[in-house]
């Protein structure tokens, strides 16, 4: 089949899929086959002004609807995608390339976020002050914003936007989504499934598109806010541009998360959660963990432990059961291939080389085993750089103090994780590390739904984390009224009620 005669993926706008007239078009392959499978319309500037056009007419109808009426789309929502899981998590494989348990594990993650947004009348709530002053109240009031743009990666192309879409729109705002151009089939299925739910047309748009898409949610005044997960440089770039436009900002970046191991942890327990954490997803997700930082002397005896499991995971097609799948592109494999030359160079010893693994799955999908590589220099670019990829560093250290040192001298701060016994210990790292979310004996920290995700330092552009009541307060405004009526007593009003003498 030539490029040509692939099938070509829409726009949603208006409540249907709408073709992309701009003649632009990127190829979105199956990374287990390493062949393209469908072409997607990238927008030109017309179709971005369209979508936009189309989310601020629908804004007010949906600003006004009542709650009841929108926790009801709320609701149908939540039991449509709960019912139907496994036919997203199958397009999230075909088009993602990961393994269909981890796909099925990031829908369910965005379905606890779905479930927090049913109950969002309880998190958009005013307060009120009565009497303040003589016969005089002051009252709050909750709003949506209007139109606000969510811009999301390639790694979560389900689990990401439900971070911000049922928020956005259970608050009553108008919501366009450009997702990554690599894997853009979730997010038309996940709008037609808004539509099934009772969501009116316009009010959930989706804009496929690249650099184009995004600078035109950035820039048009009708934008009132972003919400973007990504790469750090593109994250600054998100906030700066978006802020120098008067928009709210929420963008959150990269990461290069560490794992403590202290003398006296247990060491299955942590080989189980490295294995699990560093390989998870090709260790394409921002919340991986990619340096295991020893407490010495227990280096040796971890490495060994995570060596023997490594060796019975099994890498390749997310559909036939496999726990490891491929690479999203072939680019990003041979990126993150690259830097197995870069330790060696740097003078690491590399255990186990994922470069040469043996597959269940095509000749061409794009494959890179997982990847042990230790005695990591902190000076290397395996260390300091964010792979996003199947590679595991050991960083050896010679006390707690020094490995806390070297989690917060980096230039990140998303998660990490400590594993000890020591509860003295646990506390004390809480306390110190400069992170933003942290694990104790569990190896990625992703809140749950009712708390807020995200970073520090450079994890993290702008005020306000992903979901939780961060995100309710970032996608509303407040309004204060101070109000005075007269009382009929005062003879200033007029309520038509029959007089008696």
């Amino acid at each position: 089949m030539s490029d040509t005669d692939l099938p070509v993926i829409p726009h949603y706008i208006g409540g249907t899929r709408t073709p992309s007239t701009s003649g632009r078009l990127s190829p979105v392959y199956d990374p287990a086959l390493g062949v393209a499978q469908a072409s997607v319309g990238l927008a030109d500037e017309a179709e971005v002004r369209a979508a936009i056009d189309s989310a601020a007419a629908a804004f007010p109808g949906w600003r006004d609807t009542s709650m009841a009426k929108r926790q009801q789309v709320m609701f149908a929502f939540r039991e449509l995608l709960n019912a139907r899981k496994e036919e997203l998590a199958e397009i999230v494989t075909s088009e993602h390339g990961k393994v269909v348990s981890d796909a099925l594990g990031e829908i369910t993650r965005g379905l606890e976020v779905v479930e927090l947004a049913t109950g969002f009348p309880h998190l958009v709530k005013g307060e009120h002050s009565e009497n303040v002053s003589t016969g005089v109240d002051v009252y709050s009031l909750k709003q949506p914003l209007g139109v606000v743009g969510i811009i999301s990666p390639f790694n979560f192309p389900a689990m990401v936007p439900l971070w911000f879409l049922p928020i956005a729109i259970a608050a009553g705002n108008a919501v366009v989504l450009k997702p990554s151009e690599k894997d853009p089939s979730a997010s038309v299925w996940l709008a037609e499934l808004f539509s099934e739910a009772g969501l009116p047309d316009g009010v959930f748009t989706v804009l496929q598109g690249d650099k184009v898409a995004v600078d035109g949610l950035l820039e048009h005044p009708e934008v009132q806010a972003i919400s973007f997960v990504g790469s750090t440089p593109v994250a600054r770039y998100i906030y700066e541009t978006a802020a120098r436009n008067g928009k709210r900002v929420q963008a959150l970046g990269g990461a290069k998360n560490h794992m403590l191991v202290l003398p006296d942890a247990d060491l299955d327990l942590v080989a189980d959660a490295a294995v699990n954490a560093g390989f998870g997803s090709a260790g394409e997700r921002c919340m991986a963990i990619s340096v295991v930082v020893a407490v010495e002397p227990v280096a040796d005896d971890l490495i060994a432990k995570v060596t023997e499991r490594m060796s019975g995971l099994r890498v390749g097609d997310g559909r036939r059961g496999c726990d490891m799948g491929p690479l999203i592109t072939r680019e990003h494999r041979d990126k993150v291939a690259s830097y197995v030359d870069v330790a060696v160079a740097d003078g690491a010893d590399v255990v186990v080389d994922g470069r040469g693994v043996e597959v269940d799955g095509a000749a061409d999908g794009f494959w890179l085993g997982p990847t042990l590589i230790d005695r990591v220099s902190t000076t290397s670019r395996v260390y300091t750089e964010e792979i996003f990829g199947p590679v595991l560093s050991v960083v050896r250290v010679a006390s707690f103090e020094e490995g806390v040192e070297l989690i917060n001298s980096g230039a990140f701060g998303n998660g990490t994780a400590i594993f000890t016994n020591d509860g003295g210990a646990a506390r004390r790292f809480q306390n110190e590390v400069q992170v933003g979310m942290i694990g104790i004996n569990v190896p990625i920290p992703v809140p749950v739904a009712y708390y807020s995700f995200g970073g520090w330092k450079q994890s993290l552009f702008g005020d306000a984390k992903a979901y939780g009541v961060h995100g309710f307060d970032f996608y509303t405004r407040e309004k204060a009224v101070t109000s005075r009526w007269l009382d009929p007593s005062h003879g200033g009003i007029n309520l038509g009620f029959p007089q008696t003498k």
